[in-house]
Parts: C-alpha cells; structure tokens; sequence
C-alpha cells in the first residue's frame, strides 16, 4: 500500500529539505507537512497543515521552557518525537523527516509497523509508520498524560543519570538526553513489544546519514542509486540545508532529477 507522507515543520526550510520534499512528491506520494505558522516557499504538491490540533504549541514548555516564545532546536527536535507518535495515533500515514531524499515510492503494510536500523544497535524514527493501536503509540500517549513526561521504558543507564542530574537540580527528563523520546525510546519500545523483526536494513534509509560526505562531496555514487534495496537517503544536512550542490556529488544528481 502506497500511503501519504506526513512531516512536522518549525520555521522556514532550507533548499535541502524543500529538494527532499520534491522527491517525496515525484514518488507518487501524497505529502503535507504540519506547522504552526504558514512556511514559504513549499514545493507544489506539498500541503501545509495546522499541527495545533494534533499537538498544541504549549506542549514545548513541558519539555523545556522558552524564551519569548522562541523554540530553540532542541525543543523542535523533542516535540517532533511527540508529535510523530501523535500522528501515529491519528492514522495520519508515513512519517518521513523532511530532510528524507526518497529514489521509489515506500509501500506499507498498514498492519505493521515500518521502520529501519539507523546504527546497528538502534532504530532510527525518521522513517516510521505505526498502526494506531501499536504499543508504541499506547506507550507514548501513556507519557503524555504524565505531568513529569518520564518514560518506563528508560534503559538503567538512563535512570541512574536522570537520578545524577535531579540530585544538581535538574527536573526535566528532557535535560537529561538530547534524543531521549526519539530513536533510543523506539527502540526500547520495540524491543519491549517484540517488534524489532520488522525493521528494515540500515541501508533502506541510513545508507548516507553518518557519512555525509556521501551526499554532498564528489564521487562516485552509482553503487547507492543502483541499489534497488535502498528506498531513500535521511540526509541530515547538519548546516549544510543552503549549500549550493557540488558537481560530481548525490546531492548535485538529486538536485537534476527533482529539481533545485
């Protein structure tokens, strides 16, 4: 089953993720990504959607507080971890981050769960379908009905530094670890639920998340854009979302076919 794509967004996006979203489109997918404030510049195709009535902008301050109002990137990174599994809840389709470059159309089981290896010993939730009713989702709106957002799922390691940083003064969980509810609660939670035999090999997303070079530095790139087992490439620009594409380079052949 070819599901629609749904995303999360906060401020304006770079060229990167807008190239990524074109590529979204051309696979034949039907893509919105959510907001809270209208975003420029969407590539036709795209739809904007309201994320206020999937999770509430207020939700943020349960994470950490804010300045004016003002998120700073490790709230956007926490929320979307959130709003990911809202969306879940929702049936709202394939989540895909929207630095995700997709070369063919994903096809689901709507039954199942979709996700793929990022490390060798960790998921990665930058491609992640869940039915409504999976554990995992059960287990997030658990949370969410918690004042302190203290996950049960924590590894040892995890419980003994939260307990360290309450002993400075720290109260947040979210202080704790950068990426606390994303990929490490994944996969716990999988791992918890028996569901890590649906994950797909490393190499169906991941195949150039942790060498960038891949992407954005000339060579030769054939071996990753022939391999029909590899679905897409999560990109993760890391400040590079505006670099203009180099030639000879994956970024420069993706920037060709869909468009820069």
């Amino acid at each position: 089953m070819r599901t629609d794509i749904v995303t999360f967004w906060h401020g304006p996006l770079d060229a990167l993720r807008r190239l990524c979203l074109r590529s979204q489109v051309a696979a034949g997918h039907k893509v919105t990504i959510y907001s809270f404030d209208p975003i420029a510049q969407l590539p036709e195709g795209v739809e904007n959607a309201e994320a206020e009535p999937i999770l509430p902008h207020s939700f943020a301050e349960r994470l950490r507080p804010m300045t004016d109002g003002v998120w700073i990137d490790r709230t956007m990174l926490q929320f979307s971890d959130f709003f990911r599994m809202r969306l879940m809840a929702k049936q709202a389709g394939l989540w895909l981050d929207a630095d995700v470059l997709l070369l063919r159309p994903v096809e689901i089981d709507p039954a199942k769960p979709y996700f793929a290896w990022e490390q060798p010993r960790q998921l990665g939730n930058s491609v992640l379908y869940l039915p409504s009713a999976d554990p995992i989702v059960t287990a997030f709106e658990a949370l969410m009905a918690q004042d302190e957002l203290t996950p049960d799922w924590l590894s040892f390691r995890h419980r003994f530094t939260y307990m360290l940083h309450k002993l400075r003064g720290t109260r947040r969980i979210s202080d704790v670890r950068l990426a606390i509810f994303g990929p490490a609660a994944l996969t716990a939670l999988a791992r918890r639920s028996g569901e890590l035999q649906y994950a797909l090999p490393k190499k169906s997303f991941y195949a150039v998340h942790a060498e960038p070079k891949l992407f954005f530095e000339p060579r030769d790139f054939s071996p990753l854009v022939g391999d029909g087992e590899i679905i897409g490439f999560h990109i993760s620009p890391k400040g590079r979302g505006n670099q203009p594409p180099v030639p000879g380079s994956l970024h420069a052949w993706a920037a060709a076919r869909f468009g820069a």
